[in-house]
């Protein structure tokens, strides 16, 4: 007789959230979670078939989290908008090496189709519709989760920018003086800023 499962999937999915959270995407593994769950590698996959499945699970405990309520009607569209990435970016600004899971498993998730969904529904109000929806709903996912990583895993402060900085003005004038000004900026009006740029360019 198979011996009863003792560990349900948002146990799982947990001991592979701190797994990620602690060492990163590349520190994922099937051994890992078992170890971080105090079991055998072996015993673990009486539990799920492969990393994939974990993967899976780990992006629906993250973005299950998300508020996926349509915004009240009384603002604008771009506020409605807003309201709706701010809340997918701090659910995933909490856990920034999952990033890469949601792109690869967006199609499989409840979490990112519901969010998606009221997105979708926000530009069909604001008479977006067709192509245009269609070119809208993957610019703003585009941009959503681009810029989560860069805030997260390449700051707008830091070694990177530094070495821009320093670069040799006669050839490459516009990246320097760029870069000398990044210390004005922070991070919220990093994302702000290009959000509202994004939005306006979809203006029907």
């Amino acid at each position: 007789m198979p011996r009863p499962r003792s560990l349900t999937p948002d146990q799982l999915a947990s001991a592979a959230l701190t797994v990620i959270d602690r060492d990163g995407l590349a520190g994922l593994s099937m051994r890992a979670v078992a170890q971080q769950v105090g079991m055998s590698t072996m015993a673990l996959y009486r539990y799920i078939d492969d990393r994939g499945e974990l993967e899976r699970l780990v992006v629906e405990q993250v973005l299950g989290t998300v508020d996926t309520t349509p915004p009240a009607t009384g603002g604008s569209w771009h506020h409605r908008i807003e309201v709706m990435v701010d809340r997918l970016r701090g659910v995933v600004g909490a856990h920034p090496w999952v990033v890469p899971l949601v792109i690869a498993h967006r199609h499989r998730s409840i979490g990112v189709l519901r969010w998606s969904e009221t997105v979708a529904g926000i530009f069909a109000e604001a008479g977006l519709d067709g192509r245009r929806r269609v070119i809208a709903l993957r610019c703003l996912l585009a941009y959503v989760i681009g810029a989560i990583q860069l805030e997260h895993l390449g700051p707008l402060v830091g070694a990177g920018t530094q070495a821009i900085a320093d670069l040799p003005r006669t050839e490459f004038p516009h990246m320097a003086a760029t870069a000398a000004h990044v210390h004005l900026v922070d991070a919220d009006e990093e994302f702000h800023g290009g959000l509202t740029n994004l939005l306006r360019g979809m203006e029907v």
